[in-house]
Formats: structure tokens, C-alpha cells, sequence
């Protein structure tokens, strides 16, 4: 007796149910392809002592541990789009612009507010963390981050247009 003996069998009868779950999961068909054979590979590994119980709830049980800690890893750090974005069109004078117009309206805030608006957004710090770094209510840092911003739509107007521009893609025919 193989040590893989019925995997492939299973693996044939299940990967449609499982790619199903999968994409369910990611919403996109190529990460559920991934999160699917990731799962599989797994389960394989196991499979001699995965096949005397249930394999279908094992292998979905690691797609859902495995979908979980992809999402954690990647919360942060990736933005899908439909396509590659066209980087040749990109103005390298457009960020410098951005930045300029960032600093210029961090600038006129109190300090606290730009400490909690670096914070927040910038940093990515929930409203208690950035409460506890400041040493200040998360009441504060609500009623702060509110006047910042009301503040920021008052005196720096060109903030609105560099929000409206980086909320549209940049490549031409993607739909928003």
C-alpha cells in the first residue's frame, strides 16, 4: 500500500468543491488556485493518517487556517487591480507634488493633530493604540482626528484633488 494511495483520487473527485470554497474566500481566482494547492500540498503530507478520518474537513480546515494567516500577511501590503498598471505614464513629478502638498498641509495643524493624523493613517495605528502611545483619551484622538481633518478640507483645497486622484486608477481602461 502506497503512502499516497486514494490522494489523487480525492484530490480529482474534491478540487472543484475546494477551488469553490477557495475562491469564495480570496474573491479572486488566482489566489484561490494558490490557496488550494497550498492546502492540498498540506494535506498530502498528512495523508496517511488524514484519509482514515474525514480528508474534506481537514483540507478545508487549512484552506481556511492558511486563507487567515495570507490575509494577515498581506492586509497591509498589497493592492490588487484588474491589470498591471501601465507604469510608463506615471510623472515622477506627481509624487514630489504630493508629498509637497502633504507636508504643507500637515504643517498647518496643532501638533497633536498631526501626531495623531501620522498615527492613524500614516502609520496605520488603531484609535487605541495611538491613544496610548500619545498618552491622551481615545475620545481625544476621535475629537482630534476630526478637527484635522475638517481643518485640512478648510486650508489646503488641493488635498481633495490628490485624494480624488489616487482613489481613481491610473491605468486607462481599468473600471473603477
Amino acid at each position: 500500500m502506497s503512502r499516497y494511495e486514494g490522494f489523487a483520487e480525492f484530490v480529482h473527485a474534491r478540487s472543484g468543491v475546494l477551488a469553490r470554497v477557495a475562491y469564495l474566500l480570496t474573491g479572486d481566482h488566482q489566489h484561490a488556485e494558490d490557496l488550494v494547492q497550498t492546502a492540498l500540498a498540506r494535506t498530502a503530507v498528512h495523508w496517511p493518517s488524514v484519509r482514515a478520518g474525514d480528508p474534506v474537513a481537514y483540507v478545508r480546515r487549512v484552506l481556511y487556517h492558511e486563507h487567515i494567516s495570507r490575509w494577515r500577511r498581506r492586509r497591509l501590503r498589497e493592492t490588487l487591480f484588474p491589470r498591471m498598471p501601465d507604469v510608463s505614464q506615471a510623472d515622477p513629478a506627481d509624487a514630489t507634488i504630493d508629498q509637497i502638498v502633504v507636508r504643507r498641509a500637515l504643517a498647518r495643524l496643532s501638533r497633536r493633530q498631526r501626531a495623531v493624523l501620522v498615527l492613524r493613517y500614516f502609520e496605520d495605528m488603531t484609535e487605541a493604540e495611538t491613544a496610548e502611545l500619545l498618552g491622551i483619551g481615545v475620545g481625544t484622538v476621535k475629537s482630534h482626528t476630526r478637527d484635522a481633518l475638517a481643518r485640512l478640507r478648510q486650508v489646503e483645497p488641493d488635498l481633495v484633488a490628490l485624494y480624488d486622484r489616487s482613489a481613481r486608477p491610473a491605468v486607462r481602461g481599468v473600471a473603477r
